[in-house]
């Protein structure tokens, strides 16, 4: 945490004293909670959770007109997922060393299991910014779209819903290292200075890159079972994304 600390203040130093002189930049800091969940593209994998996060970073505004700029920023984004209940269990995070061995082999996980995903980001979104005259100390703006490129740093799950329910897992390996999602927002500027302003907004982001690695398999057969095992499984690759919704709190230099 302390190295991320120092990344960020070094970030926003290079920043506001590079381009502090040039009136067509803006810079500042956002903290900003979030909250996210998950859902599957196949009909027995649901979303069963949110996770509550965080995104820390800086943001850059650079103006072409008045009114218009293009959007630029740097962060991390904190415990990003929710939860996945799967109807069919199975070997759903086979790349990963779990803390207990049942669950990677049979009979694996069983049907009815919650996953739970928390993940960590660096992130560089991107995006067009329009914002209104000024009345009184205040300016609305929106940014549509957001772009934004994330960078996997962390990825901790757990399973819930069993006899054995585990936390804190590392599962990176059966997690994408990369993720592009899309997005959009709106808010407020309150003018405290001369170019000194408090930001607050709303932003919704939709990935539209698979989370997982689709590397797991699950069972598909009850004809009827053997020793109390299934007969038959399949390849888990189902399209995993994450929805999120983000309460900008920030500071425009």
């Amino acid at each position: 945490m302390k190295k991320i600390a120092v990344a960020i203040f070094f970030f926003i130093f290079l920043y506001t004293n590079t381009f502090a002189q040039l009136q067509e930049f803006r810079f500042g800091i956002q903290i900003s909670p979030t909250i996210t969940w998950m859902n599957g593209s196949d009909k027995k994998i649901n979303g069963n959770g949110t996770s509550l996060g965080a995104k820390l970073g800086v943001i850059g505004e650079k103006y072409f007109a008045e009114n218009y700029a293009f959007m630029f920023g740097l962060g991390f984004a904190f415990s990003q997922g929710g939860t996945l209940k799967h109807d069919q269990g199975g070997n759903l995070w086979p790349n990963s060393s779990l803390s207990s061995d049942i669950y990677q082999t049979p009979p694996a996980m069983p049907d009815g299991v919650n996953l739970k995903y928390g993940l960590q980001y660096v992130e560089i979104p991107f995006g067009l910014r329009l914002r209104s005259q000024e009345f009184g100390y205040i300016r609305y703006f929106a940014e549509i779209p957001v772009f934004t490129i994330g960078f996997l740093t962390q990825a901790k799950g757990a399973v819930k819903g069993t006899d054995k329910d585990t936390e804190k897992e590392d599962i990176s390996k059966d997690v994408s290292n990369l993720a592009f999602s899309w997005g959009l927002g709106a808010g407020a500027e309150y003018s405290i200075g001369t170019q000194t302003s408090i930001v607050v907004g709303i932003y919704y982001q939709n990935y539209i890159t698979d989370v997982t690695k689709n590397d797991g398999t699950k069972y598909t057969s009850r004809t009827p079972p053997v020793n109390g095992l299934p007969d038959t499984t399949a390849p888990e690759n189902s399209k995993s994304l994450i929805r999120g919704i983000t309460l900008r709190l920030g500071v425009m230099f």
